[in-house]
């Protein structure tokens, strides 16, 4: 073998011609993948979506939409969406990825049942942090009888009793942290602590949240550190990342275990009130009468973590910092809290009709801040069966096997959809332009169709009250002059940049 020498950067300044024989045909076969098998016929002759050929990234096909998309997914889909349309396929590896980008493309993805677009073969690789059997790994009517209990426990009488267990905890958490005084803080770092906190004290009870929080949040951490992009694709790979994860899953299941078997050994003891869903969890019955197992209460108590920690941390600071970065919208946001607590004591409780019906304009920053800084860029399903998506008129055959996507990133920032995209516009939801309906599926800040987050409510409720009691308890300002970047590279999308704030507490 012919050996190279350096070149500029460190680079080879001439190949090695015994490589170039099978780099060419790598490339060659690449290229004729993507003119051939990846643009499919269906049953009926329709030819699918258009596929991406060519990238800015590299001339190389294939190879330039995979770098290009390894970059950054966002600016991808949109350059795609610009120059192919609402629907387009992109040839990764052996995989085709078809996107579907705006109201009209997006309908076929939020209405399709699971038995069409699925979700079980596309998010499989979360089965080692939630444990087997649990959403993902379940039956479909296992998997139905666990969202019911999900949905159970967030439904609204329980929100009712959540809304003062979560300003308990935020006015604790100030109080302990801030104090009474001033100074500055890393917003993102505080609120990540409060929803964590918060979300302790709802999902998993008092016992719990009083006695076990620590060993509960740093487990968490180390599963949620063990979730990386080479996870998406080698869950299992040898990495030390993984190998955390799997203790601390293991570890969790042990702690939740001695919790769950210390209540039905002592059933006259009061653990907690009741409301919490660790005790839904427990109750549960599968369809065969089977009792749901202790691993499978933690896996269960483990995804709705997952599911609500990243998205009301995420979004609650991004609300903040939207709203702290104009001046003008400071002020309406003190003012809609003065006038929901003018007729009340100052030390008066926050309670759930409060923050549910009487902050409009609270309410609409957290809608605005999900728009433009969704926490998952991609949403993706599995197609089980060919799927027809008519846009202005045209149809398009999106061939069984493909990976289907939609981009909340991309999809939320339409200028066709709303006006002026990029804007931070709460009003943009207000009476008399409701911007959010006025086409369907326009608006994905928690998904949408059947597989909408069921958490949502939830989320509002959390975000809401402790954004309440922190724009009443204190005077907040930005730092840094202008707003953090949104962490593309992140598997959950959350702010980069400059997070501080500078606190004073209210006289």
């Amino acid at each position: 073998m012919t050996t190279t020498t350096a070149g500029v950067g460190g680079m080879p300044s001439s190949p090695d011609p015994s490589l170039l024989l099978p780099c060419f045909a790598l490339v060659a076969l690449l290229f004729l993948h993507q003119l051939f098998v990846s643009r499919p016929r269906s049953k009926g002759g329709s030819r699918g979506p258009p596929v991406v050929t060519t990238s800015p990234v590299s001339k190389l096909p294939v190879v330039g939409t995979i770098l290009e998309f390894g970059q950054s997914p966002v600016k991808m889909v949109r350059r795609c969406y610009e120059e192919y349309g609402p629907v387009f396929t992109v040839p990764f590896f052996h995989k085709r990825l078809t996107f579907l980008i705006g109201p009209e493309a997006q309908e076929p993805f939020f209405k399709a049942s699971d038995d069409v677009l699925s979700q079980n073969e596309v998010y499989g690789f979360m089965k080692p942090v939630f444990g087997p059997g649990i959403v993902y790994d379940a039956s479909k009517k296992n998997r139905q009888v666990q969202f019911q209990s999900m949905a159970h426990g967030l439904r609204t009488a329980r929100l009712k009793g959540y809304t003062s267990k979560i300003e308990k905890e935020t006015r604790q958490y100030l109080q302990q942290m801030w104090g009474d005084g001033e100074g500055t803080v890393d917003l993102f770092h505080a609120l990540s602590e409060l929803t964590i906190l918060t979300s302790s004290r709802c999902l998993h009870g008092d016992d719990v949240r009083e006695n076990l929080f620590k060993e509960v949040s740093e487990l968490y951490h180390d599963l949620d550190r063990g979730l990386t992009p080479l996870t998406v694709f080698f869950p299992n790979a040898p990495t030390a990342a993984h190998r955390a994860r799997n203790v601390a899953r293991e570890k969790m299941v042990e702690l939740f275990g001695k919790v769950i078997k210390n209540r039905r050994d002592n059933p006259n003891v009061k653990h907690s009130d009741g409301t919490d869903i660790l005790t839904i969890f427990m109750e549960t019955k599968y369809k065969d009468g089977t009792l749901i197992t202790d691993e499978q209460v933690t896996g269960l108590l483990i995804a709705l973590l997952f599911a609500g920690q990243h998205t009301s941390c995420i979004t609650s600071t991004w609300t903040a910092l939207f709203i702290l970065n104009n001046p003008s919208l400071i002020k309406r946001i003190v003012d809609e809290q003065e006038d929901v607590f003018a007729a009340m004591d100052a030390n008066a409780p926050v309670d759930y009709k409060m923050v549910n019906e009487e902050m409009p304009l609270l309410h609409n920053c957290m809608k605005e801040a999900l728009r433009l800084c969704p926490p998952l860029i991609l949403l993706i399903r599995y197609a089980l069966q060919e799927v027809k998506v008519i846009v202005n008129n045209k149809e398009f055959i999106i061939p069984k096997g493909d990976m289907v996507l939609i981009s909340p990133s991309v999809g939320m920032r339409l200028a066709s959809v709303f006006p002026n995209p990029d804007k931070f516009d709460p009003d943009r939801f207000g009476p008399g332009r409701e911007e959010d309906k006025s086409s369907p599926y326009a608006y994905m800040g928690f998904g949408g169709g059947m597989h909408s987050c069921m958490g949502q409510n939830f989320a509002f409720v959390q975000v809401k009250t402790i954004l309440s009691v922190l724009f009443r308890e204190y005077e907040l300002e930005m730092l840094s002059e202008v707003m953090p970047d949104i962490d593309y590279a992140a598997m959950v999308v959350g702010p980069k940049g400059d997070c501080r704030v500078r606190y004073k507490r209210r006289v």
